[in-house]
């Protein structure tokens, strides 16, 4: 059976259920935003919210600090102070709120070496710190704040001499004690997930990008988004007691465009394999169920040291699978599309009897036990199409660069959230190379629907001069009207190439 038999079926369905492109059923009306003035610098990364003090804590990677904005006024975002990490490492990668409580994590000396995670109360007093697996990649808490938790990437040095494992931390909040969980005791991958570097350990290959915790506090998922999976965590045992292969999307039967050089806008079938890759992902609830939804950026390995990363255009193709191989390697065919050498020679002989490309150009809903119950299709770059025109999967550090993208990972969703409104589960979905938040009401899973997409970028605008507005959406927090400081659903979006953070009322039309 193809691997993506049940997403293809889910496909079509997403495409004709779809409202008009003009038709939306949820509006972003903006309220401010919040300016670093720092291009390019990741000076607005992650955001998380403080409801009993109506604060943003905003990831400022430049400064290597965390920023405090007060919104009680949501239209004029005010910078308070900063949580300052310097002595404790080399760099700020996440911030997670619960409580009275903020957590931090931060680099260590380099990547490769232990991090830590930086505790703080809400007006910014340390309360604490704790040593951590390697580059600690984001940090988030259990609902009931027992417990914080960490994906440490492990990633490797640029040549590739140096790969630390890639594990998480669970850390309990009570007695700041730390216990790691690992992969030692993995051999092998499930189908579905991948070794990228050849000879490589599951242990040392892994890179834990991103974590969701269910609602009873007992379980985290985990991306593993190089590897293609998620590895499932008990967090009381500090134990990762499975790995999930989360497959392929056949871009066969869903729609892609697989080219900067092909004239423009050009969304159609070819004969390639999508890795979902996510990178964000979170949790969620439907008739008592446990849901995951993923954001299906995707990434490749791509070090001084060794590389996967190549271009279609230079793979020898099998002749049998791929009569037509000399067409699809030009360069407005298939020719400039980034892939892999590490995987698609399924049958030894030297060529490559498969393609594949990197993330899914989607967001996807599974069961806990990775089964794909819905997937957004060709819907992102379809709609940034019909919106944007000549603007459509362009990059987020300059304009008049359309389809530049095409090649690599389209839109490249990336941040991630979901919220409760007028009973309804939403799902938001940001796009980190040509901009803007996707929208979808998540609440029946099988049955998700596309509900609005927002743009906040000036595509007329000069980029580094920092008149583009937002430019490439790398974390969200979700403010339900109840913990608002308005009583309207709010959505904080911050943006790390422009070094932003802008807030939205959101509203169900």
């Amino acid at each position: 059976m193809r691997a993506f038999s049940l997403a293809a079926l889910l496909a079509g369905s997403v495409l004709m259920n779809s409202p008009a492109w003009g038709d939306d059923k949820l509006t972003f009306n903006h309220l401010s935003t919040y300016e670093t003035g720092v291009f390019d610098e990741g000076a607005a990364e992650i955001v998380a919210y403080a409801p009993s003090v109506q604060r943003l804590y905003v990831v400022n990677a430049d400064a290597g600090e965390v920023e405090v904005l007060d919104i009680s006024d949501p239209t004029l975002p005010t910078k308070l102070s900063t949580l300052s990490t310097r002595g404790h490492g080399n760099g700020v990668n996440s911030v997670a709120v619960q409580g009275d409580l903020v957590a931090v994590a931060v680099v260590g000396q380099s990547k490769q070496d232990p991090g830590k995670v930086v505790f703080f109360d809400l007006d910014g007093n340390e309360k604490g710190s704790v040593l951590v697996g390697a580059n600690p990649d984001m940090v988030t808490f259990t609902p009931d704040g027992a417990y914080a938790l960490v994906a440490n990437e492990g990633e490797p040095s640029k040549d590739y001499s140096n790969d630390p494992d890639g594990t998480v931390s669970v850390i309990s909040v009570a007695d700041m004690t730390v216990r790691t969980a690992d992969f030692a005791d993995f051999d092998t991958v499930p189908e579905g997930m991948r070794i990228v570097k050849p000879g490589s350990s599951v242990a040392a290959d892994v890179e834990p990008e991103y974590i969701a915790v269910s609602d009873d506090g007992s379980t985290a998922y985990v991306t593993l988004q190089e590897n293609n999976g998620i590895a499932v965590v008990d967090i009381a045992k500090a134990e990762v007691i499975n790995l999930l292969g989360l497959g392929y999307k056949d871009h066969s039967q869903v729609p892609l465009d697989a080219s900067n050089k092909d004239g423009g806008t050009n969304i159609k079938t070819w004969p390639v394999m999508g890795m979902y890759q996510p990178d964000s992902i979170v949790t969620f609830q439907s008739d008592g169920k446990t849901y995951l939804i993923t954001a299906n950026e995707g990434d490749a390995k791509d070090y001084d040291g060794w590389s996967e990363e190549t271009r279609v255009a230079k793979l020898t193709l099998d002749p049998t699978a791929f009569p037509n191989a000399a067409t699809l390697q030009q360069n407005g065919n298939l020719g400039r599309l980034k892939t892999t050498t590490s995987m698609g020679d399924t049958d030894g002989d030297g060529d490559h009897d498969v393609i594949y490309s990197y993330g899914a150009r989607s967001f996807s809903i599974w069961s806990t036990s990775g089964e794909r119950v819905f997937d957004s299709a060709d819907q992102f770059e379809r709609t940034t199409a019909a919106r944007l025109g000549r603007d459509f999967n362009s990059t987020n550090d300059e304009n008049d660069k359309g389809d530049n993208r095409s090649d690599d990972k389209g839109p490249e969703p990336e941040a991630l959230t979901v919220g409760d409104i007028d009973g309804r589960t939403i799902a938001f979905i940001g796009l980190e190379r040509v901009g803007g938040v996707m929208a979808y009401d998540v609440t029946e899973p099988a049955n998700s629907e596309f509900l609005g997409y927002h743009n906040n970028r000036d595509f007329s605008g000069n980029a580094e001069a920092g008149k583009a507005g937002d430019l490439g959406p790398e974390g969200m927090a979700f403010i339900p009207a109840a913990q608002s400081p308005n009583g309207k659903d709010l959505l904080a979006v911050a943006n790390e190439v422009s070094g932003t953070t802008s807030i939205f009322e959101i509203v169900m039309n």
